[in-house]
């Protein structure tokens, strides 16, 4: 019982010394690019839009479900996506030619599909092995 009364009274001389340290303020510099993100994220909506609006496309539809993708789980990935890639979706979307775009949109959506496959998020192709 002693021993026992040693262990909590260190235990509680610990935790009282460990609450009364004070604790450390941070400061750093503020990057504009942060600041300016809240004003970007009506950017980034439009850009969500605007793959919305290329993924609903009869054209785009068809050379989706010739590659064994249905327009739902496309939209459903797209919703997914980091706001970063979905820029750089779009991006590509813009820089296109008509009609010329649509296989590197298609791959692009694939190697998408593909890699959330793989780690485990989906199953949408029956060929992939999750790693989880």
């Amino acid at each position: 019982m002693k021993s026992f009364k040693k262990f909590v009274s260190a235990s509680m001389i610990v935790c009282i010394t460990a609450a009364g340290l004070p604790f450390s303020a941070q400061a750093r510099m503020v990057a504009t690019e942060e600041i300016t993100a809240p004003a970007a994220s009506g950017t980034l909506s439009v850009s969500r839009d605007a793959v919305n609006q290329f993924l609903v496309r009869d054209d785009v539809r068809q050379a989706m479900l010739g590659q064994g993708v249905t327009p739902q789980a496309a939209l459903e990935r797209v919703a997914a996506m980091s706001d970063a890639e979905v820029a750089q979706l779009a991006g590509r979307i813009d820089q296109a030619p008509a009609g010329a775009g649509v296989v590197g949109i298609l791959f692009t959506v694939f190697i998408v599909l593909l890699v959330t496959d793989i780690m485990g998020l989906t199953k949408v192709f029956p060929f992939t092995r999750s790693v989880r």
